[in-house]
């Protein structure tokens, strides 16, 4: 049988990074058993529901800090006004690690401490719009980790929600970061591949994505 051949880091801006296969299926496994407890609460996976009326596809729980549109807050009152589940230390750890490998600096990860993670979690019918990750008050990269069936990610421009843009497959157990210049790029999921997952990870169906950042606010 021929070997499998590596699948190359690809950077479609300064400071976006993709690495393929960053996450090793026994890791993968363990965030999706983590991500199972945390979507039961105190703060359970929902549907976001946006000022408009309209209800985002995918479903999210937060850690740290909850996030609702467009807000961060310690209690999700939009849901519950239960507090959200802390953010542990090994995922911030993990978050700090990603910095490293992403962009091959020993020092990528220093003082980098995310405080909240959104997981979202896809089944083959969601989608994710063209939209900037912009409510922290920090500049800090966002640490991205898919587990689950592959996506395309289409990763924009600073400016506005249209080209130009890069389209990246990300498959479970990838990792992609953006920081820098390209902190604020629009960005979002216009298609899920339904039946691409591996089931090794546990998961049987559906996406999730977890994204690690900071955000830059206090108590």
């Amino acid at each position: 049988m021929d070997a499998l051949i590596p699948v190359p880091r690809t950077s479609p801006a300064p400071g976006a990074v993709h690495v393929p296969g960053w996450l090793t299926v026994g890791e993968q496994r363990e965030l999706v058993d983590c991500c199972r407890a945390w979507a039961t609460g105190p703060v359970p996976l929902r549907h976001t529901r946006l000022p408009r009326g309209g209800v985002m596809s995918v479903r999210t729980v937060c850690l740290g800090w909850h996030w609702q549109p467009y807000r961060y807050t310690r209690t999700a009152e939009d849901v519950n006004g239960s507090q959200v589940a802390p953010m542990p230390g090994w995922l911030a750890g993990l978050g700090r690690r990603a910095l490293v490998d992403a962009y091959e600096d020993t020092t990528a990860g220093e003082g980098y401490v995310p405080d909240t993670a959104l997981i979202n979690f896809y089944d083959d019918q969601a989608r994710m719009g063209m939209h900037q990750d912009k409510d922290e008050r920090s500049a800090a990269p966002v640490v991205s980790l898919s587990i689950g069936d592959s996506c395309v990610f289409r990763f924009g421009n600073t400016e506005n929600r249209g080209q130009p843009y890069t389209d990246v497959e990300l498959a479970s157990g990838d990792l992609f970061v953006f920081g820098g210049s390209s902190r604020f790029a629009y960005h979002g999921v216009p298609r899920v591949r339904p039946g691409t997952g591996d089931p090794r990870t546990g998961l049987r169906a559906g996406r999730l994505n977890l994204t690690l950042r900071m955000t830059g606010l206090t108590d």
